[in-house]
């Protein structure tokens, strides 16, 4: 969003933090296409960028990082959307993720 390098940006974080944010980096492409797949009329690049990135975090949590449960990665997401984005947002982010999680759950139930 800001434009600064990842590492200035990560100065002094906590480890999950650069965990999370480390990991949405190395995977941007894959989280942004699972949201640009789920948030129908919308591209990437139109989505807010604090809802994107918002969302940014939520995919990667739902991809990668197993042992934090769906439920609770679209909630945060919504909840922080709630509280710093427009009013629309909250649905538009609990919309994104849903999808996203259908998906995700589609793809761990089927067989290999």
């Amino acid at each position: 969003m800001t434009g600064r390098p990842l590492e200035e940006l990560l100065a002094g974080a906590k480890p999950f933090t650069r965990d999370l944010a480390e990991g949405v980096d190395a995977n941007l492409a894959e989280v942004d296409a699972a949201i640009s797949e789920n948030a129908h009329g919308w591209t990437i690049q139109r989505i807010a960028p604090l809802e994107r990135g918002i969302m940014r975090v939520a995919v990667f949590e739902m991809l990668h990082r197993e042992e934090i449960p769906v439920p609770v990665s679209i909630d945060e997401a919504v909840s922080i959307s709630r509280r710093y984005c427009g009013t629309e947002a909250p649905g538009f982010v609990n919309g994104v993720l849903s999808a996203v999680a259908r998906k995700v759950g589609a793809e761990e139930g089927s067989p290999a």
